[in-house]
């Protein structure tokens, strides 16, 4: 049977198989979708196989087209793998890919079209690019992907164990890819924190207008039973939709509506009106201080350069009225995407983000937008999170919850960033990332829900205290993690100077009567 770490350790050859040809960013776009195949090709082989059992000829044939997919004969992993000696496998590898999605398009549009595997200016000259191709069929030929082949634990189907192997190396590729990560992974323990927090209920649309590798979506929804709820995500990286795409497909979450383009200028998610599509329940992770946000809302294309007029954006530009309560600078869209979801969010609706710390404090326009917000009573709480938590930047981020009919008027602040009343960090300090256990995702989500003060820890601010703080919401303004220092007995440490003095002296003392015997 295949276990978990069987799939884990497939997807890593197919890495190393890659190392020091393309940058470890990239490993992701062409080891996933090589495993995706394989994945498509067993899983019809098994499903072919049961239906054999009962029908043959013209029938089976017949049978086969009711299949949820199809992979096409000489389109399968073992097609591949059969002729992975070719001159132009890479040729080969991409008709493949192109003909399954063509085939199923309506699930797999964009998804396995996205790499060119017979590209030489990434994988080198042809000898050279058709050995790493050669190499990589070699790693997954082994890993069997038929459902019938997965061991599974009590509880688990087999959709569970390899998309749960495919979401832990979209961890570890982000490990690999360093900075360049952020955008399309969120740590599992920040993931699930969000999940419990907008508790997406049954018949509710949950929505990511930056999902990424659709991960923190999956975690949503799968807090339910992610058939009973309507998914939602958009995403401006076509690489990304790609991987968010499988993800979803791995995880059989097979209506999963994932869009390609801008979110701010272009938010593909409209009603019959045009207008934005509602939603109960929006997680995001957004790319933090994004520069240049609202370039595609420049018209003419105007910029600042040297006889062309500046572009500003106004809220004007924006026909969905965003930007009403204030633009945000040019250099920093957070509250871009945070107004985003604000707007796009139901009678009933809340948001959990991440967020960088100084959407809390910043001034101008953020300033503005951020006392328009608390005074609307939409902000519900704001959770301090650990430094060096997520891939792609040390600095310490936070997670925003806003929630619309709020029946109370305060604010909660919860700082899990330093240590807990033992003096015990409040996660686990690792070398390279930190990293949140289950004791300390509880303890987060408990404050949470029972909004009850804990020193050093937890506050409930009053609409009036964030006023006073001039709508300042900067975390230690609320909770005070500061550590008195021991009063230090001034008398008591002039008299141990004092004794030490005297031991001194009389240590040489000694010294000087055992150098005149020895005669030095």
């Amino acid at each position: 049977m295949t276990t978990k770490k069987d799939i884990e350790s497939a997807l890593m050859r197919g890495a190393d198989t890659l190392r020091d040809t393309i940058d470890a960013a990239n490993y992701k776009d062409y080891v996933l979708p090589v495993m995706f195949v394989k994945y498509l090709s067993d899983s019809y082989t098994d499903a072919v196989e049961e239906l054999s059992k009962q029908y043959s000829g013209i029938r089976l044939e017949r049978q086969k087209k009711y299949l949820p997919f199809m992979v096409a004969e000489g389109c399968s992993f073992y097609d591949l793998y059969q002729q992975r000696f070719a001159d132009n496998i890479g040729q080969l590898m991409n008709a493949a890919m192109r003909q399954i999605e063509a085939d199923n398009n309506q699930q797999l549009a964009g998804v396995l079209s996205a790499v060119d595997y017979n590209s030489e200016n990434a994988l080198g000259t042809r000898e050279h690019k058709n050995a790493i191709l050669r190499d990589l069929l070699e790693d997954f030929e082994p890993l069997d992907l038929r459902p019938s082949a997965i061991e599974v634990k009590e509880g688990q189907v087999p959709a569970d164990v390899i998309g749960d192997a495919y979401e832990y190396m979209i961890g570890q590729f982000a490990s690999m890819a360093g900075k360049k990560a952020g955008s399309f992974y969120t740590p599992a323990a920040v993931s699930e924190i969000m999940a419990r927090i907008v508790d997406v209920q049954p018949g509710e649309r949950v929505y990511d207008p930056t999902c990424g590798s659709g991960s923190l979506l999956i975690k949503a929804a799968k807090k339910q039973n992610s058939k009973e709820v309507s998914i939602y995500g958009q995403e401006v990286n076509g690489s990304s939709v790609a991987m968010a795409k499988m993800n979803m497909y791995i995880h059989e979450i097979r209506d999963a509506k994932i869009g390609w383009g801008d979110t701010l200028a272009n938010p593909v998610f409209l009603d019959a009106d045009g207008n934005l599509l509602l939603f109960d329940a929006i997680v995001a992770n957004m790319p933090f201080s994004k520069d240049k946000w609202a370039s595609g809302f420049n018209p003419g294309g105007e910029s600042s350069g040297k006889g062309k007029k500046e572009f500003k954006m106004e809220a004007s530009l924006d026909k969905f009225h965003r930007f009403d309560w204030g633009v945000p600078p040019a250099s920093k869209g957070d509250w871009a995407f945070l107004l985003h979801m604000i707007a796009s969010l139901s009678v009933n609706g809340r948001i959990a983000a991440v967020a960088p710390h100084g959407v809390l404090f910043r001034g101008a326009a953020e300033g503005r937008i951020r006392q328009r917000v608390v005074e609307e009573n939409l902000l519900d709480t704001v959770i301090g999170l650990p430094e060096n938590l997520f891939y792609g930047t040390s600095i310490p981020a936070c997670i925003l919850v806003f929630k619309k009919n709020r029946p109370t008027t305060d604010v909660l602040f919860i700082d899990a960033s330093k240590t807990d009343e033992a003096g015990n960090p409040r996660y686990i300090k690792a070398t390279n990332q930190n990293e949140l256990g289950q004791e300390h995702i509880d303890a987060i989500v408990d404050a949470y829900h029972s909004r009850t003060e804990q020193p050093g820890f937890v506050h409930v601010a009053t609409r009036e205290e964030i006023q006073e703080n001039e709508y300042n919401l900067n975390i230690p303004r609320y909770v005070d993690t500061f550590e008195e220092e021991e009063v230090v007995d001034i008398a008591a440490v002039q008299a141990n100077i004092a004794r030490l003095k005297q031991e001194i002296a009389e240590a040489e003392a000694k010294m000087d009567v055992y150098l005149k015997e020895l005669g030095l």
